[in-house]
């Protein structure tokens, strides 16, 4: 019974419907080892360093100060054109500590928009981290899929290598018997060899896949090829795949959810290039010890202070803000048509991948049909021949059309399982084992501080 889709919501360990040990132990491990996911996981860390720079702006500033120089002033410098106190000396040494502060008061909204630009920021790298960990898993289970109907490829090719040697022997003995003739041995060899001659390829195959595993693991090549070169047979699929609810289901994708927080950040941005036309406000203050002899240093009479506003009013700046504002509008567009056409496109991956397999099932039954004849015709062309009632051409080619068709069946197991995982891949499901798996604790605790704009 070929599988179908249905309503419900989109299984988050897709990999497990599978039911094959390997593969959940290799996308956990992935989940972990994977060194596109790590980097991505410090994407996410070095975005929400970068918003707490941008909350900092908002915050008062306090800076302290302590000096202790000596001095000598020229007699033929500036002091020349003063007149010095009697006894006052050229030689003296200052001692000085002080506190400065400043808070930039956010009157026109200029700080919070920059906050709220870097909250979308890291939102961003947060879905990115998410894309990583769904492309990654994707990969991997479509590497395995592949894998295994090679392996699969493999055992048809020897199980009719097999086939063939048997009718080689067939043919020889009734060559010994007079009954067989010259071009009867040569084409059973042929037959031989041809099917032998497919088999290099399919472990050349083999050999690259489990690379390529091994690789989304972080592994050296090889180093999973004990593991992996066991034959199994290629998974099968689940009878029933939900697939959610249409409208809402593309936005599970995280390379949707990263274009909406690109757009955040976009117009975030915007605001701040209109706030930067408005005067910046800001409370300074500072107090300080100030002294020529480190023994009166602490003493009332040295102390000093300063406080008071101080107003920044934009009046020429040769353009420099209307070209800032002009750029960060036209990255606002450049990032609502970016969103549209994302949107889209996953709309595309959905519609198609469903199609695909729906399809590939058709094709299944259709080919496992021809695999059933041929095999019967097989059976009933080598009988024929071995009752002398035909040549041994129809049995080279009833036997060839059988390892084509077989050779069909194995390629259509695959593609069921693959498209599979394209059909989970363009839901948006799996992303998930990103936030669950050791070693990558602080991911979840950031996007939680993301979400509830902590």
């Amino acid at each position: 019974m070929p599988s179908r889709t249905v309503r419900g919501a989109v299984d988050i360990a897709w990999w497990k419907s599978f039911r094959d040990v390997e593969l959940s132990s290799l996308v956990e491990r992935a989940a972990a080892q994977n060194l596109d996911l790590k980097t991505a996981a410090e994407r996410v860390i070095q975005s929400v360093a970068q918003r707490q720079v941008a909350v900092s702006q908002a915050l008062p500033h306090i800076e302290g100060q302590s000096s202790a120089t000596y001095n000598r002033q020229s007699p033929n410098g500036t002091l020349s054109l003063l007149t010095p106190a009697p006894g006052a000396p050229l030689d003296y040494g200052l001692f000085h500590d002080g506190l400065t502060s400043s808070w930039q008061l956010d009157l026109f909204g200029r700080v919070r928009r920059a906050v709220e630009a870097a909250d979308a920021n890291a939102l961003a790298a947060v879905e990115n981290r998410h894309g990583v960990a769904l492309a990654t898993v994707a990969e991997l289970t479509q590497s395995y899929m592949l894998l295994r109907g090679t392996q699969n490829r493999l055992g048809i090719a020897k199980r009719n290598l097999g086939l063939a040697e048997e009718n080689v022997e067939l043919v020889n003995t009734r060559f010994r018997n007079g009954v067989a003739t010259t071009l009867d041995m040569a084409q059973a060899r042929a037959q031989q060899a041809t099917i032998a001659a497919t088999v290099p390829p399919l472990r050349a195959r083999e050999a690259k896949l489990i690379n390529a595993v091994g690789l989304l693991l972080g592994e050296a090549p090889r180093a999973l090829e004990a593991e992996l070169r066991r034959p199994r047979i290629i998974p099968r699929v689940p009878r029933r795949v939900p697939v959610g609810m249409p409208g809402t289901s593309i936005r599970r994708r995280p390379d949707v959810r990263e274009a909406e927080a690109r757009l955040h950040e976009a117009t975030a941005q915007t605001g701040v290039a209109v706030a930067n036309f408005y005067p910046d406000v800001t409370l300074n203050g500072a107090a300080s010890l100030e002294s020529l002899h480190l023994a009166n240093l602490f003493t009332p009479t040295s102390t000093a202070f300063a406080v008071g506003p101080s107003f920044s009013i934009p009046i020429f700046e040769g353009g420099r803000l209307r070209g800032a504002l002009a750029l960060s509008e036209a990255r606002q567009r450049e990032a609502a048509i970016f969103f549209q056409e994302t949107v889209l496109r996953a709309w595309k991956e959905v519609d198609d991948a469903l199609t695909d397999y729906r399809e590939a099932q058709r094709r299944r039954i259709e080919i496992a049909r021809s695999v059933a004849e041929n095999q019967t015709a097989l059976q009933a062309a080598r009988q024929r021949y071995s009752e002398g009632a035909t040549n041994f051409l129809d049995v080279t080619a009833t036997q060839a059309q059988l390892l084509q068709s077989e050779n069909d069946l194995s390629d259509s197991d695959t593609q069921i399982a693959t498209d599979l995982v394209n059909l989970y891949r363009a839901l948006g499901g799996g992303w998930e084992v990103a936030d669950v798996a050791d070693g990558a604790d602080s991911a979840p605790m950031q996007t939680n501080m993301i979400d509830n704009g902590k």
